[in-house]
């Protein structure tokens, strides 16, 4: 009610001033007014015919002058030619004060004026032209509020909570549209049965958490998830993203909280979800120039109105992120956001289940296999599935095809994968001779090491921004640990394609230059973080540290005498994955001039055809 209050003295307040505003022009514009003139003066230019004709009423007269009526009324007033009779000149209306003349009319026949009579109340006039003026007012007054107001933006709902309502059923998703998350549903099973029938958990004495926050990686359906759980529990869902709360205007933001949560106790039993709370949940006190913003001011009410409502009203806060870290600590404490629940990057079957939603509304050719597809696909989250499933489509009907075949999915992955192809882009002989070297050598050095994926394609035909060439590698399965001897190998793949380089023609060109920032990001992980250095041992010489100014960061706990040893562990590792790329390279050299020649003819091997030229290859874990 006090928000309201508010609102209603708010627009009190700027209709006064319209109204001044009006006031102020009708009096201060100028308008061409009637010359006022005295009864006597009326009288000789009435006599003297310069009169042309005149209105009567109770209390003056009206009318208009003929020429030479003004030269007349200037030599009466003894008047120069100045700026006011210039104004004289102009005019052609006139107006006297009406005084007790019986003989009026008779002069006005003898001279053949014609008149008339007006019989009117003295406010009338004031009365109508005013009033006709306000309602014209009023009602571009209402259009601007309507049009300004419209989806809670106006002035008149600065304070108004900006959440889209989905009433019961609305959602149109259930947990039939979402798959990959099965722990993720199991975990809000009891908030749906919660919704469903509170009165069975009241009974035992037991309460439904306050706060769920979803956690994981972009993409991963966070957000289609907390509507799954309102469409399977058939309640409102009340849906936002953080940045809404926030304003320019101080109060604005915590307006718009306690909004929120009476808009939700209305619609109760009710889901309220916030998506990418950390634009508003930001930890507070990291930066020395916050202080009492109305970021701060926001957040603060927020966890009020989360310590102040009860759930036994069928009401349930949920909120995704991709930060949790920078998180305030007061919104992560038990009795807000007290269950957290990850949705994390799918598995090889949680893909195929995705595959499966995904591919629901499109034409698939026979020969499709979902599993083949998820295999394809490896660290991939929802969203990229379902945008591979999309480009498939459109492919196949940029193609003019009936169904949706493989060929059409193999391309859309290498489009997400590694860019847009462009087949315009023209290389000369010896640049491609070089990027064929070099994508050979990645997949020769990939056949040779026991950790290393298996190559699945090697192509020299450029794509995405810059690059020339690419080697596709997928894993045979789903991976969550790297032993040192995989990222080792890892590394060695990586600098496989300039070692290519330095064995063919005897220097390394530009073309290694992502392959080289990737090795060292792996090697510099593998010193400073897994503590997998023997010289440095078991240290973790990188750690999170808080914010500062919102920006995250990492925390150097070493003096510089171990960063020079950093360094020097950081480049022995680079140089002997190098060496051992050559190494095998070099052993391999007719294989990686056979497989570079058919490669600048096809411009691209894959299947059994870069098995059967990598096969006779020996492995080796030297």
């Amino acid at each position: 009610m006090k928000v309201k209050s508010k609102q209603f003295l708010l627009s009190l307040i700027y209709l006064l001033v319209a109204i001044l505003i009006l006031v102020t022009l009708n009096r201060f514009v100028p308008y061409r007014e009637p010359v006022s003139i005295s009864y006597s003066e009326f009288k000789i230019l009435l006599r003297e015919g310069l009169v042309n004709e005149v209105e009567i009423s109770n209390d003056k007269i009206d009318g208009n002058l003929l020429p030479g009526a003004y030269n007349r009324i200037l030599a009466l007033r003894n008047e120069k030619d100045d700026a006011k009779a210039r104004k004289l000149r102009e005019t052609k209306a006139f107006s006297t004060a009406r005084i007790q003349d019986p003989d009026l009319v008779k002069e006005l026949d003898q001279k053949g004026t014609r008149y008339t009579a007006m019989r009117e109340s003295p406010w009338i006039g004031t009365l109508v032209s005013w009033g006709a003026t306000m309602f014209l007012f009023l009602l571009f007054w209402a259009f601007i509020l309507r049009r300004m107001g419209g989806a809670g933006q106006g002035l008149m709902a600065v304070g108004k909570s900006k959440a889209k309502i989905y009433v019961e059923g609305e959602t149109k998703v259930t947990f039939v549209d979402v798959a990959g998350v099965d722990e993720a549903e199991g975990e809000l099973q009891e908030v749906i049965e919660f919704l469903r029938d509170p009165k069975r958990f009241q009974s035992l004495g037991g309460k439904i958490p306050k706060g769920i926050l979803l956690v994981g990686p972009p993409g991963t359906g966070k957000t289609l998830l907390a509507k799954a759980v309102a469409g399977e529990a058939k309640v409102a869902f009340l849906s936002l993203s953080g940045s809404a709360f926030v304003e320019m205007f101080v109060g604005v933001g915590a307006a718009r909280v306690r909004d929120l949560f009476d808009e939700a106790e209305k619609h109760a039993p009710a889901i309220i979800f916030i998506d990418e709370i950390d634009a508003l949940g930001k930890a507070r006190g990291v930066s020395p120039m916050s202080g009492i913003d109305e970021r701060e001011q926001t957040l603060t009410q927020l966890l009020s109105e989360m310590d102040g409502f009860d759930t036994r009203k069928g009401v349930i806060i949920m909120a995704a992120t991709n930060r949790p870290e920078i998180l305030d600590a007061a919104l992560l404490r038990a009795g807000r956001f007290d269950r957290h629940i990850l949705v994390d990057r799918p598995d090889l079957k949680g893909r195929e289940d995705i595959f499966r939603v995904h591919t629901k509304k499109v034409i698939l050719a026979p020969e499709i296999d979902l599993k083949v597809l998820a295999s394809m696909t490896p660290g991939m989250v929802g969203a990229d599935i379902a945008n591979i499933v999309n480009e498939a489509a459109l492919l196949a009907a940029r193609k003019d095809k009936k169904a949706i075949d493989m060929g059409d999915f193999e391309e859309a992955v290498e489009r997400t994968v590694a860019g847009l192809e462009k087949k315009s882009r023209v290389i000369n002989k010896k640049e491609k001779e070089i990027v064929s070297y070099h994508e050979s050598g990645h997949a020769i050095v990939a056949s040779r090491l026991p950790h290393a994926d298996p190559v699945r394609r090697v192509s020299i035909i450029p794509r995405g921004i810059a690059a020339l060439g690419y080697t596709i590698q997928l894993p045979t399965e789903d991976r969550y640990l790297l032993t040192k001897g995989e990222l080792l190998d890892k590394i060695t793949v990586m600098l496989g394609g300039r070692a290519a380089e330095e064995v063919i023609f005897g220097e390394p060109s530009t073309g290694a230059r992502d392959d080289l920032a990737k090795a060292t990001e792996i090697a510099i992980n593998m010193v400073k973080t897994y503590g997998m250095s023997d010289e440095l041992g078991l240290l973790a010489l990188e750690r999170n540290r808080a914010l500062f100014l919102g920006v995250p960061g990492y925390e150097k706990d070493y003096s510089e005498e171990t960063a020079g040893k950093i360094d020097a562990e950081v480049k022995r590792i680079l140089t002997e994955a190098y060496e051992k790329a050559k190494y095998i390279l070099m052993e391999d050299t007719e294989k990686l001039r056979n497989i570079s020649s058919i490669l600048r003819e096809k411009e691209m091997i894959e299947g059994d055809e870069l098995r059967n030229l990598l096969q006779g290859t020996k492995r080796s874990g030297t």
